[in-house]
């Protein structure tokens, strides 16, 4: 996924989304090839055909360009409003499986991991980097799997704290993938595949939290 897929925006004031597109896009390039903290103001600036007062109207400083472009990923994640409610065991594992799914086919694209691989990268230069990344993209992912594990819990469905409950399903869901991943020993799982990790989680999970 490109740099301009990751931090396309809705439609607003065409002319100041085209700006404020452009400043995401090359800061989100500038960060890729510099690192954080070796990226500038005006290089990004200057790719984005703005000028520096365009570029502070719109953002304070890196640390909110980051912010920003994590931020719209993240967006993808949420929990839809129209997700069934888990009612019975039944609709639980259609949950489980859905937002698995949606999870690891978001983080797996080649645009998420590389701002994992820039966190851990610039880790002691610009540990706001992981920051950003822990406060708005992953705690994005683990906020509606907590509350799907809360309502289960509330209907009698499974039994356990929510929020390990929330981790064994990521634990489950993922194992070792995101590892390989940022080691570059293993490619983007298919859609299939993702798909049938998804399944094995679900199961495993319910397996793991019978009805109390």
């Amino acid at each position: 996924m490109s740099a301009k897929e990751l931090v396309k925006q809705p439609s607003a004031e065409p002319g100041e989304v085209a700006v404020r597109q452009r400043i995401l896009e090359a800061a989100f390039s500038v960060f890729m090839e510099r690192g954080f903290a070796e990226a500038s103001t005006l290089e990004i600036a200057t790719r984005a055909r703005a000028s520096k007062r365009e570029l502070y109207a719109h953002f304070s400083n890196k640390q909110e360009m980051l912010a920003a472009c994590i931020g719209e990923r993240a967006k993808r994640l949420r929990m839809p409003a129209d997700w069934p409610e888990p009612s019975d065991r039944e609709t639980l594992a259609r949950v489980l499986k859905s937002f698995g799914t949606n999870l690891m086919r978001e983080v797996s694209d080649p645009a998420v991991v590389a701002v994992f691989r820039l966190a851990i990268a610039e880790a002691v230069r610009a540990p706001e980097v992981a920051t950003a990344l822990n406060d708005v993209g992953i705690a994005a992912s683990r906020a509606p799997l907590r509350e799907i594990m809360a309502r289960a819990r509330a209907a009698g469905l499974a039994g356990g704290e929510p929020a390990e409950m929330a981790e064994h399903f990521f634990g489950l869901l993922w194992g070792s993938q995101m590892i390989n991943l940022l080691l570059r020993v293993a490619d983007r799982p298919s859609l299939r595949e993702i798909a049938r990790r998804a399944e094995a989680a679900t199961a495993a999970f319910l397996r793991a939290y019978p009805i109390p």
